[in-house]
């Protein structure tokens, strides 16, 4: 089968003169079957497949999903369920207020589900070695977005100096997640379970007007509102669509994006944020996202020109929980977020006592 199995390794075996062979290793994915070990003539090999549900569709089918589109000018305090958008793949499933069965554990941490992709990969922002949803233990660490604030381009995950959307030089915190995944994903053999197709989006869309996009600015010290605060401030229209494919940060094996990420592994974006509960402004202590801590998103906000400096400013979510921005060079909380793989299996029910569980 191309699609919609798994390999059961415990019953498929190989045989030579009806004499089981193990030193014949069975690899199947996607519809390609491979024999490793296998030199002898006349050996025979007995296949099953297991029929599996993704992960996609054990979220939903645990999930109310609703129609329309909720009202982004307000916080949304209640369990809201689930609602559908587009993102740059297709079809996505986003979690809103405070939904109590969209629990993960992965990798030895627990992770909240933000979305489901278009992909059909899940996005997960991390919780910790508990299901404690408040206090410092829901971050890895606190750190700058950029050590240096004084030109438009600190506001970039990756950022060059006169470029708009510039991709030569990486963040502050964009090390210290590299660093992160590299010892606690790739080197603990979890990075098989890792989507390396959906993306991060960093929106640097530039405008020198605060409530219209008009494409100008967006580098040096020209003062400049970037596109997710005139979408969330001035309009309340969030989405998961990234307008730029420089500021889609994907790693090289996706078919979309930049392809300049060493590991696939990014922020929340304000815009999912938004979609969540969060607004500017107001007060949330409800939704899922609320952890009594000021933490990183990936989207740049404003670069300010003052009498005395200039700085440039990417949003946060703040201690009450409410959507803010603050200077670069700031210390604030760092909240990983990755996409597990669309092929993966979970079990569970995606609540805090029983998450779902990668398996």
């Amino acid at each position: 089968p191309t699609s919609g199995y798994t390999l059961n390794e415990e019953k498929s075996y190989c045989e030579v003169n009806d004499n089981k062979d193990n030193n014949i290793t069975i690899e199947y994915q996607n519809g390609s079957i491979n024999f490793l070990g296998m030199t002898k003539k006349g050996t025979k090999c007995y296949l099953y497949f297991d029929e599996y549900v993704s992960a996609k569709d054990t979220i939903l089918a645990n999930s109310k999903v609703n129609s329309g589109t909720p009202n982004f000018s307000q916080i949304a305090t209640a369990n809201e369920g689930v609602y559908k958008t587009q993102d740059d793949w297709g079809d996505s499933y986003y979690f809103r207020g405070s939904v109590n069965n969209n629990w993960v554990k992965f990798a030895g941490y627990y992770w909240r589900i933000i979305r489901i992709n278009g992909d059909g990969s899940i996005r997960l922002i991390y919780n910790g070695t508990s299901t404690a949803t408040t206090g410092t233990n829901t971050q890895i660490s606190t750190s700058a977005f950029n050590n240096s604030y004084n030109n438009n381009m600190y506001v970039g995950y990756m950022y060059t100096s006169g470029q708009v959307h510039g991709l030569g030089s990486s963040s502050t915190i964009k090390g210290e997640l590299d660093s992160w995944y590299q010892t606690n994903i790739t080197n603990k053999g979890y990075g098989n379970k890792v989507s390396t197709e959906a993306g991060f989006c960093g929106d640097r869309e530039p405008s020198t007007d605060r409530s219209t996009s008009n494409g100008s600015g967006g580098a040096g010290t020209t003062e400049t509102y970037y596109g997710e605060s005139i979408r969330l401030i001035s309009n309340k229209t969030p989405t998961l669509k990234c307008g730029n494919s420089s500021d889609l940060y994907t790693v090289n094996g996706s078919n979309k994006g930049n392809k300049v990420l060493s590991n696939p592994i990014g922020l929340i974006t304000a815009d999912e944020v938004a979609m969540a509960g969060g607004v500017y402004g107001q007060t949330n202590q409800s939704y899922y996202l609320y952890t009594n801590q000021v933490y990183w998103t990936m989207s740049p906000y404003y670069f300010s020109i003052g009498s005395s400096s200039s700085w440039a400013s990417v949003s946060v979510v703040n201690s009450i929980g409410n959507l803010g921005y603050n200077c670069v060079d700031n210390s604030r909380g760092v909240r990983p977020v990755i996409n597990i793989a669309s092929d993966v299996e979970i079990t569970g029910s995606g609540t805090s006592s029983d998450p779902y569980v990668v398996i």
